[in-house]
């Protein structure tokens, strides 16, 4: 049966420029992080922080958070580089495919934990701030998959299916479950989740971030369970399946306890960042009185000099009046 209505495939995932590969899987991961930033920092802003400080840790983040999305693809999926006929050099070609989120969100919040230590500030409130921008991060580097022709779904005829093309690492042409779509909407969602339920809850420490966690979780959840792609399987159900369920479990339990233990949210989530502005005022303003105080004195003196001259001669007068009275009486 041929599909009337589909989602093409590009038909290649790379464009030359001269000697330069130009990529779209590593455009839709710059693009997510740019993304991620710019959302982190205005909610930064917005808690009492400084501008730039989510930059300045996303420094750290972003290459730990590289690192451990690669090393959890690999670990995984081992035998696609160690096996028999495998080169295991293509463990270090990311730009091919296969970054595993879990990996990235634990060993990036290593890297934002060193960066946040470094400034002063706590993990659990950088966390909350840029969790929504996360979500869209995913969102926007799913579509790095579509450029590869992968992560796809079961066969389907739905309007809306995925036209594989590729026959290359196993791949069978035909219309498949756009799974990196599901998820890349899912994830949009899960962004406008966390910051509606943040401005509602007013969640802190740590909170938000757990809800984004929790959320992304479910959604993976389903749309893991219709890939069709190779996976290591426990009891019938996938890996990152398992995966999902304890990090749900995980994060549900986390926004428990912090509730009960830590309730509300932060006052303060950069030490000095209102002071800063407070300092600079009080700086400007003492040395404003410090000029005023100083040229104080001048003025009155000016001021007052020609009144005590005719004060003096007023006196003057009545002394020689006085006298010359006081002579005439005599």
């Amino acid at each position: 049966m041929e599909t009337l209505a589909y989602i093409p495939s590009p038909s290649r995932g790379v464009i030359h420029l001269g000697p330069i590969p130009l990529r779209g899987y590593a455009f839709c991961i710059i693009i997510g992080v740019f993304v991620a930033v710019w959302l982190g920092n205005k909610r930064w802003i917005a808690r009492g922080g400084r501008a730039g400080t989510v930059a300045d840790i996303a420094v750290w983040a972003v290459p730990f958070g590289l690192v451990g999305g690669r090393l959890y693809h690999v670990i995984t999926d081992y035998e696609l580089y160690f096996s028999e006929g495998r080169d295991w050099v293509d463990a270090f070609k990311v730009w091919q495919g296969g970054l595993g989120i879990w990996g990235a969100i634990a060993l990036g919040a290593v890297g934002a934990w060193i960066g946040c230590r470094r400034r002063g500030i706590p993990l659990p409130a950088y966390a909350d701030a840029i969790a929504p921008g996360i979500a869209l991060a995913q969102a926007c580097g799913r579509w790095g998959n579509w450029f590869n022709q992968e992560l796809y779904g079961r066969e389907t005829h739905l309007p809306w299916a995925l036209h594989i093309t590729s026959s290359e690492g196993g791949r069978v042409p035909g219309y498949y479950h756009p799974t990196f779509l599901y998820e890349s909407l899912w994830c949009i969602g899960v962004a406008f989740l966390v910051i509606w339920a943040d401005r509602r809850f007013t969640l802190g420490h740590g909170r938000a971030f757990a809800l984004y966690v929790a959320a992304y979780c479910v959604g993976r959840g389903w749309i893991e369970y219709m890939r069709v792609d190779d996976a290591h399987h426990i009891l019938g159900l996938r890996l990152n399946d398992w995966t999902a369920m304890i990090v749900f479990l995980l994060a549900v339990l986390y926004m428990v306890l912090s509730a009960k233990k830590r309730p509300g949210r932060e006052t303060v989530v950069e030490p000095g960042a209102a002071d800063g502005e407070t300092d600079g005022d009080s700086a400007a303003d003492g040395e404003t009185e410090a000029v005023e105080a100083k040229e104080a004195p001048e003025a009155e003196a000016s001021e007052d000099e020609p009144v005590a001259k005719g004060d003096e001669a007023d006196e003057t007068d009545e002394v020689k009046d006085e006298a010359g009275s006081g002579t005439k009486k005599s």
